[in-house]
């Protein structure tokens, strides 16, 4: 197979020669908006993340196998890829466990007033603070219960939390206490103290935490997006997260977030730069993965 590599596999220069060996052709290019260091019809397969974006995957005229290094297909022409029978293999369970330690972490962050004490460790102030929450017997509403949401609701459930999952088709599972479907979502909003987003983006998903669904938080919620960004109305959570306990954001609509969005000053809103898949076991799993996927390939062909 020839296979372009791109720099989305941040390790991929570590295992090129292995590929090599394994009787397959490489070509490396390090960004991904780049012009190809070879000619499209050249290409059997890719492992990269957003290339397509740059290059019309329809010059790709050979093209049979796809390797994403992120977990989403949101950026990919997925109606071609299924007409043209073309392998696809995505990242999933990679950056579940930094995901789901990162959305704990923010949760607590909140609970616990990190801000208020970082404050005024700078200033050298002495000062309680007598509104600190537990997450014991918090009510969890995990949407999307892929390996992200699993990850999320094994820690929830190790804290002592009532977790529910919402699920575009619901399952079995051990994680959660129930697992709903998205129509019924609306019913147990109300009653949720923390509702965590881990849902891909669809079009059946987009703006999926509109006007009205946000509305139907209670006034100590909290919103942790660690899906895509535009699941979520951005305009309307601005205009909501005054009225609830706050949000912790690591995706959005626009990346990067606009320098005069109101969402950088807001008290009870933690942002992060889209950053929570981050972990130091993160691209070894990913390689392993990689790894593991080409070699079926051969296997299969």
């Amino acid at each position: 197979m020839n296979l372009l590599i791109t720099g989305a596999w941040q390790q991929a220069k570590d295992y090129i020669t292995a590929i090599e060996q394994m009787g397959h052709e490489v070509v490396f290019m390090q960004q991904e908006k780049d012009t190809l260091p070879c000619d499209y019809e050249w290409v059997d397969g890719i492992i990269g993340n957003g290339i397509f974006l740059s290059h019309s995957i329809e010059k790709f005229t050979n093209l049979r196998y796809v390797q994403l290094t992120s977990a989403g297909f949101d950026r990919i022409p997925m109606e071609y890829i299924q007409v043209h029978r073309i392998e696809i293999h995505n990242a999933r369970g990679i950056y579940s466990v930094p995901i789901a330690e990162f959305v704990i972490s923010g949760v607590l962050q909140l609970y616990k007033q990190a801000v208020y004490f970082a404050r005024n460790q700078k200033l050298h102030k002495w000062e309680k603070h007598r509104g600190l929450q537990e997450l014991f017997e918090k009510k969890v509403c995990i949407i999307g219960c892929g390996s992200v949401g699993d990850e999320c609701a094994k820690r929830f459930a190790a804290f002592g939390c009532h977790v529910v999952g919402v699920n575009p088709h619901p399952k079995d599972s051990g994680h959660y206490q129930k697992i709903i479907g998205l129509d019924e979502i609306n019913a147990i909003l109300p009653q949720m103290d923390i509702l965590v987003l881990t849902l891909p983006l669809t079009e059946q998903t987009r703006r999926f935490m509109n006007a009205e669904r946000l509305l139907l938080l209670n006034a100590d919620a909290l919103l942790v997006n660690v899906a895509r960004g535009a699941v979520v109305e951005t305009e309307a959570l601005i205009q909501i997260l005054p009225q609830i306990g706050g949000a912790v954001l690591d995706v959005f609509e626009e990346e990067p977030l606009e320098e005069d969005s109101p969402l950088w000053d807001m008290e009870n809103v933690i942002i992060t730069p889209h950053n929570s898949f981050v972990g130091e076991h993160s691209m070894n799993r990913l390689s392993e993965v990689i790894l593991r996927n080409i070699r079926k390939y051969g296997e299969v062909s």
